[in-house]
């Protein structure tokens, strides 16, 4: 690590001294980072088990964990804060790794930042707490991952006020969260395309944020933490599929195949409140038995949420649990190895609200509903048609590489893909997958439309989504 500091040292010397202007993420990629295949770092961190997650922000010093975006940074006033102790207590439990929350909804960044004058280094602590928490997790041998929110209230990063500028806002600060700490094991992202928060993937473009973490560290996971608002059976907008059981998403432990996180607060809360010192924790023997020994068999690594005080410190009963629970599990010496499965779908959707039309449809489920980016809707071919079609209109011809099909069962086995170009439909490909969903990439083509042919099928075509795409290759 002090070699690759130095080498880094001296090629900012050299650039000033040429007159060059060299980006962090410039240095970084000269610093000889080599990417490891993503099915690799799937299976890595499915080996990793068991996490912290340490919801310490503003919020912490607030009753609410969505804080108010005005609040002053005075109130962000830790007197013992202790890092170590938070490491120690994840050792304790038998954890691989943390991931701490460099800023929540509200927009306080707890990291030296020169992106705004909203953070810890313009509060009373001013100390980066990022850096205390990585020199600590480090020192004890635990993996450091990060969560970042895109949205971000004070800084009105929502929905309708989205900007270039704040775009570039947020890039920043992930170029300055993933030059300047180290190796970032993976990024837990939370704010997009949630229905609370109502930034979607094309407001804040997410090919571009996730091409851009990759180009600095190239070996870190992208984590959405709202991914589970797509089918379970593949990897949309997302490394590894993530499922907030406070939320009610819940992980299937007998079919998922997929890398996945589920996470759950050892307290009530994410952020501390000062009920905790007084009231129980979750039982220990319980998170191991429901949580952390079947999700591990299910593909699945458990992060457990706790959450230290507003001195800084994880309270006593929390550190007692984790002790407790480190006495009643330790991380498999192997764990099962993932099955072979399509790579994340990170771009976006062209077909998204676009006109549809299709064959005679069964009742009210019409072909509106096949392109409206709702997995609880469906378009629903009448029993009656023989030989049903759906086609998607992307208004101006074009390019894609790839097309997803989501069926609401598996139930088509036979199909054709078509395109429109130049007043006729030519064949794309035939189809035979057999799955709920349907990926199929291929060479790019251009075009205007694209049509479906169901040629063979249990029962009437049901068609949640159909996804076109332009893929970066």
């Amino acid at each position: 690590m002090e070699q690759r500091k130095m080498g880094r040292s001296a090629l900012v010397v050299i650039a000033l001294m040429v007159g060059l202007s060299w980006t962090p993420v410039q240095l970084f990629a000269q610093s000889g980072a080599k990417a490891k295949p993503l099915p690799q770092l799937q299976q890595d961190f499915i080996d990793l088990a068991f996490g912290m997650f340490i919801h310490y922000n503003i919020p912490t010093y607030m009753e609410d964990d969505w804080a108010d975006p005005d609040a002053s940074p005075a109130i962000f006033n830790p007197k013992h804060l202790d890092t170590d102790q938070w490491a120690d207590a994840a050792v304790s439990a038998h954890m691989s790794y943390g991931c701490l929350t460099t800023k929540h909804h509200s927009g306080f960044a707890i990291w030296d930042t020169k992106t705004t004058d909203y953070s810890v280094m313009h509060s009373p602590l001013k100390r980066d707490v990022v850096r205390e928490y990585v020199n600590s997790f480090r020192k004890k041998g635990l993996k450091v991952m990060l969560y970042f929110s895109i949205l971000d209230t004070h800084h009105k990063i929502r929905p309708g006020m989205i900007t270039p500028e704040k775009i570039q806002m947020i890039k920043d600060q992930l170029t300055e969260l993933l030059s300047n700490y180290g190796e970032i094991y993976a990024l837990i992202i939370d704010g997009w395309d949630a229905p609370w928060s109502r930034i979607s993937y094309d407001d804040v473009p997410f090919e571009e944020l996730y091409r851009l973490i990759k180009s600095i560290q190239p070996n870190c996971l992208v984590m959405d933490l709202n991914a589970a608002k797509y089918p379970s059976e593949a990897l949309f907008y997302t490394d590894i599929k993530s499922y907030e059981q406070g939320a009610g998403q819940h992980i299937s432990k007998e079919r998922n195949k997929l890398p996945a996180l589920s996470c759950l607060p050892i307290q009530q809360n994410w952020f501390w409140k000062p009920s905790f010192p007084a009231t129980p924790v979750k039982d220990p023997e319980q998170l191991v038995k429901e949580n952390l020994v079947p999700f591990n068999s299910a593909y699945c690594n458990f992060i457990l949420n706790v959450a230290p005080n507003r001195d800084g410190r994880i309270d006593d009963n929390a550190i007692a649990a984790l002790k407790k629970i480190g006495g009643l599990y330790k991380r498999p010496a192997s764990l099962p190895k993932l099955p072979k499965f399509e790579a994340p779908i990170i771009s976006s959707n062209l077909a998204k609200n676009k006109p549809a039309d299709a064959s005679w449809s069964n009742d009210m489920w019409i072909m509106d509903f096949g392109t409206d980016d709702d997995f609880g809707t469906n378009w629903l071919s009448h029993p009656g048609v023989k030989n049903p079609w759906y086609a998607v209109d992307l208004q101006r011809e074009k390019g894609f590489n790839m097309i997803v099909i989501t069926e609401s069962r598996p139930n088509v086995t036979d199909y054709t893909i078509e395109y429109f170009q130049n007043n006729a439909w030519h064949k794309l490909l035939d189809g035979h997958e057999t799955g709920r969903i349907k990926i199929h990439r291929f060479d790019r083509v251009h075009a205007q439309k694209v049509r479906l042919k169901f040629n063979k099928f249990k029962q009437a075509p049901e068609l949640r989504e159909l996804g076109v795409y332009n893929e970066r290759r």
